[in-house]
């Protein structure tokens, strides 16, 4: 058996040992004071964790609190608890920065710190899920009881490797912590922005200009200003997955203010089909919910022979645009109503490409379109830099895990 990682900073040699978590501090297990007594919450009490909290990475700021009254009936721990869900979603896991309460699908280890760094069991805990699953009690839903979870095996190397580890994972976890923060924030002003940079239903003016702009902006259905198409016909599923031309997929025009190029599929080449065109808006015609019926997506490539996947139609428009302003004014909250009204249906809903032309859509000068488009081209050059930083770093965080942990 291998009792040493693949990865080891200099000078530690020793085997790690495999111990079990009850013997590594105390078990605790949760439990809910009843709700029906208000008095037991209060707004200035302790944490009080619940496995949403832990799953949804709510801050404890926000979570909810016992009072004074609750305290006496729940279970209280110290900080430095780390707390791991044991009930459906199993191995998920946080800790407790201040003394706090947890509910009965939590257990918590609070650990003997003069042989277990906290840090580092926190860590080391993301590794337990698969373990705890093994375990758990078999049944319609999964638990891992307090017994259980005592016995759980780990693995512990000296209190000075595990300190010199759990540095790493917090240097980690700041980063990846700080990319989480800019991400977040740059995506709230991209929310806040496509709220109040275009005009609301009933003004001809936005909340927020440029300087400069004090003209009334233009009102004109979609149909007045540009033409449809549809997407591929009379094709079978024989027909895709090869061939020199590329069709652009449902989730790419679902998912993106501006398509990717790198998300569509072959087709065989068939002159008879309508082709995309650079600055071509493509519409989503059905979704599950009304709300996500008719979303956007602007093509921006230069590219021969592509085409429109079958549950979407084209909008080519026949007046001036700048590309990036459509993507963005497209996928405002005041235009997002306005097509979500049109959204029919029970199981499904659909909407009809006629009613979509009838939509009205706020047009400025060419001028304040491109720094329009551009001021919101540049948050989400912003927002993709964050992102793909977080993806790197816990890319690398889950390298590490395996290759710093027995």
């Amino acid at each position: 058996m291998n009792k040493t990682p693949a990865v080891r900073f200099i000078g530690f040699a020793e085997d790690w040992e495999q111990r079990k978590l009850g013997d590594l501090g105390t078990i605790t297990t949760g439990s809910t004071p009843s709700t029906a007594i208000p008095d037991y919450y209060s707004d200035d009490g302790i944490v009080w964790v619940t496995p949403t909290d832990i799953c949804e990475n709510i801050t404890f700021e926000s979570a909810r609190k016992l009072s004074d009254l609750g305290q006496q009936v729940g279970r209280v721990v110290p900080k430095n608890t780390i707390l791991v869900t044991c009930i459906a979603s199993i191995g998920k896991n946080t800790m407790l920065g201040n003394t706090g309460s947890f509910n009965q699908q939590i257990n918590g280890l609070t650990p003997n710190e003069n042989e277990c760094d906290p840090y580092f069991l926190l860590t080391e805990s993301a590794l337990w899920s698969a373990k705890m699953k093994s375990s758990a009690a078999a049944g319609t839903m999964q638990i891992v009881n307090r017994t259980e979870f005592s016995e759980l095996k780990t693995w512990l190397p000296s209190l000075i490797e595990q300190k010199a580890i759990s540095d790493f994972f917090r240097q980690l976890d700041h980063l990846i912590t700080l990319h989480q923060r800019k991400y977040d924030k740059l995506t709230n002003v991209k929310k806040s922005m496509l709220e109040k940079m275009f005009p609301k239903n009933g003004s001809n003016v936005p909340e927020i200009r440029f300087k400069g702009f004090t003209d009334a902006w233009e009102q004109r259905k979609l149909g007045e200003v540009g033409k449809t198409y549809s997407g591929l016909s009379g094709k079978t599923k024989d027909d895709f997955g090869h061939g020199e031309a590329k069709f652009v997929t449902y989730m790419n025009v679902f998912s993106n203010s501006v398509c990717l190029p790198n998300m569509t599929e072959a087709v065989e080449i068939d002159d008879k089909q309508n082709k995309v065109l650079f600055g071509d808006v493509l519409f989503t015609t059905s979704s599950e919910t009304p709300e996500e019926v008719g979303m956007s997506s602007v093509w921006l490539e230069n590219a021969e022979n592509i085409y429109l996947n079958s549950f979407c139609f084209g909008y080519r428009p026949t007046k001036e645009f700048n590309p990036y302003y459509l993507a963005y004014m497209l996928r405002s909250p005041s235009i997002r109503e306005k097509i979500t009204f049109l959204a029919q249906g029970i199981s499904r809903y659909n909407i009809s490409k006629n009613k979509m032309m009838d939509i009205e859509i706020p047009i400025p000068s060419i001028v304040e379109q491109k720094q329009i488009g551009e001021h919101f081209r540049t948050l989400d050059s912003l927002i993709t830099l964050h992102h793909r930083k977080l993806e790197k770093l816990e890319q690398i965080k889950q390298a590490m895990l395996h290759k710093m942990f027995v």
